[in-house]
């Protein structure tokens, strides 16, 4: 009866050691989760910042606009349809 109640005491303490090492487990594999999310955030971050850098010129900026089908006063739009896309 002895023996019994050590081992089960034994077990007790041993799920009580287990249970917080899954937690500090899954708060690992979270944080390298966030950790890849933030570095590909930031890749995003440099790359938009490159394009409002590179937009920043009035003749790029008219490029764009036109290229999303913008029109300057007084200019007539055209819209031709079935032309295969320009890469």
């Amino acid at each position: 009866m002895g023996r019994i109640a050590l081992i089960a005491v034994l077990l007790f303490i041993l799920v009580l050691y287990i249970r917080p090492l899954t937690g500090y487990y899954g708060t690992w594999k979270e944080a390298k989760h966030k950790r890849a999310e933030v570095q590909q955030l930031q890749r995003e971050n440099k790359e938009l910042r490159a394009r409002r850098a590179a937009l920043s010129s009035p003749k790029a900026l008219e490029q764009e606009a036109r290229r999303l089908g913008m029109v300057k006063p007084g200019e007539k739009a055209y819209s031709l349809k079935g032309l295969p896309k320009g890469e």
